[in-house]
């Protein structure tokens, strides 16, 4: 009998087998697809490097820097900052003045808010690393819309900065998030970098289960019921376990479990393009300020990894928040003709690699908090970032803390 079966070879299922092992307990991690990341993938079209949409990875995240080898993934980071496209006001640069002083004064006068404004960001920046970050979790909870009010940041500043990179940020263009997530995201922003593998995201979870013995994890093996002492495959054979740990998506796990509620899901979509030169050509994230248009963020992959495009070809990622109603060709001909307009006739011409509709994003969770061992009545343990934070983070940790909590069984 196998000591325990993890269902999902996502970052969760893929920690909590790193932590067992790590502790000398034979484990085994049943994954239905044909590769492990679960929604943290990379796929090779053409010679490009496509994540399954636009997705970083925040260097400061505590159980990232556990589990993580940062050099063996070959990171590469983004500008601490942001360009924005202002309509009629042009471009503009908001950078991080603590990191890259020689931008102070474009930031300073950028027109994207008041002055105010930009000495809030400063300030909120060299306070944010005060106390311990699992402390932010306990605070007084609003809305992150609400809470940028309460820290007194003006419309301009919300609406041409804060909403398009926070909207980005948690997948939700009216920022009803957490406040308290708000506070954490801001911290690991301020306090690292974001980073993608130099061969793209689905590198995180390719090493996380390079660190288990070979066998560990069996793809392509989807598990139709779980019950109390095993589970049964939808091959047939049944598998019996002293511990099931059902480390799947929020909606996956209710489908195997009747005591787990499917959470909602914030979606979006990334649509990738190929061209001969790319219109940004720097490691930075694009934002929309306009208030207006589908386009949220722009991001020329190729220039934060030259590794994801084959040589001499410039990748560009064009995320839009929701599932915009219309079919693929109508909408990559919209998100063609509203680049046009930021960077000229040329953005026509961007040849379509593939359209990311990414429908279950994020979970929706209403109040995010630190991880805590949850079971069924079943006895199933259940993990992911839908029980705690949905984040890289709390994906991690939550695997974690379940294997914590098997060890103590």
């Amino acid at each position: 009998m196998t000591d325990v079966l993890i269902i999902g070879a996502g970052l969760a299922g893929l920690t909590c087998a790193r932590r067992l092992h790590e502790a000398g307990v034979s484990c085994r991690v049943l994954e239905a697809s044909d590769e492990v990341g679960g929604r943290m993938r990379t796929d090779v079209v053409e010679g490009f490097r496509l994540d399954r949409g636009f997705q970083v990875l925040l260097t400061a995240y505590p159980e990232a820097k556990r589990w993580l080898d940062y050099k063996a993934l070959g990171l590469r980071a983004f500008e601490p900052g942001a360009r924005v496209w202002c309509g009629d006001d042009g471009w503009q640069e908001v950078a991080d003045p603590f990191r890259s002083p020689e931008k102070l004064w474009a930031t300073m006068n950028a027109r994207v808010g008041t002055m105010q404004d930009k000495l809030r960001i400063a300030s909120w920046q060299r306070s944010s690393g005060d106390g311990e970050w699992e402390e932010l979790f306990s605070r007084p909870e609003t809305t992150v819309l609400e809470a940028l009010h309460a820290r007194g940041f003006g419309e301009r500043m919300i609406e041409r900065f804060l909403r398009p990179w926070l909207g980005g940020v948690f997948f939700d263009a009216e920022l009803r998030a957490s406040s308290r997530m708000l506070e954490f995201v801001f911290r690991m922003f301020a306090d690292g970098d974001t980073a993608v593998p130099r061969l793209g995201m689905g590198e995180i979870p390719r090493q996380l289960a390079a660190g288990l013995p070979d066998g560990t994890v069996t793809l392509n093996t989807p598990v139709a019921r779980v019950y109390a002492g095993g589970l049964t495959l939808e091959s047939g054979e049944e598998i019996a376990a002293r511990n099931i740990v059902l480390a799947t998506d929020g909606s996956a796990a209710a489908r195997l479990s009747p005591e787990v509620v499917a959470p909602d899901w914030l979606s979006g979509v990334t649509v990738y393009f190929d061209a001969q030169q790319g219109p940004v050509r720097a490691p930075v994230l694009v934002l929309n300020g306009t208030g207006a248009g589908l386009i949220n963020s722009v991001v020329e992959m190729s220039a934060v990894s030259r590794d994801l495009a084959p040589k001499g070809r410039a990748l560009i990622s064009v995320t839009a928040l929701g599932d915009p109603a219309m079919p693929d060709e109508a909408l990559v001909a919209a998100l063609r003709s509203e680049a046009a307009g930021w960077y000229g006739p040329e953005a026509r011409d961007w040849r379509l690699l593939r359209v990311c509709r990414i429908r279950r994003a994020l979970p929706v969770i209403p109040s995010p908090g630190l991880p805590e061992p949850l079971r069924t009545k079943a006895g199933a343990w259940l993990c992911g970032d839908y029980t705690a934070t949905a984040s890289v983070q709390g994906a991690m940790q939550s695997g974690r803390v379940t294997a914590d909590a098997i060890l103590l069984t």
